[in-house]
């Protein structure tokens, strides 16, 4: 909950990011969240209700497909090479 006579910190008006991985069974849903910088990310399972609750609440920005794959390619250039091909 917020308090109104605190000002927001920097952390705060950091940009909350939700990319959505996959929904189980219509009754829960596997996404990763990040704040401040989408390729540093928690993957998360909550109830579709808390899922939308917990979106609201934090204020997220759904991640794009575009948005999503530039992450990964960032993650495939770490973990193998500058072109992220495998050698």
């Amino acid at each position: 909950m917020e308090n109104p006579s605190v000002p927001p910190t920097q952390f705060d008006q950091m940009t909350r990011y939700v990319r959505v991985r996959n929904c189980i069974d219509d009754r829960f849903v596997e996404f990763d969240f990040a704040i401040g910088d989408a390729s540093l990310y928690v993957e998360l399972v909550l109830p579709c209700a808390a899922f939308e609750a917990f979106c609201e609440h934090n204020n997220v920005v759904i991640m794009t497909e575009s948005e999503a794959q530039a992450v990964d390619a960032d993650m495939e250039k770490w973990r193998y090479s500058e072109d992220g091909k495998h050698q």
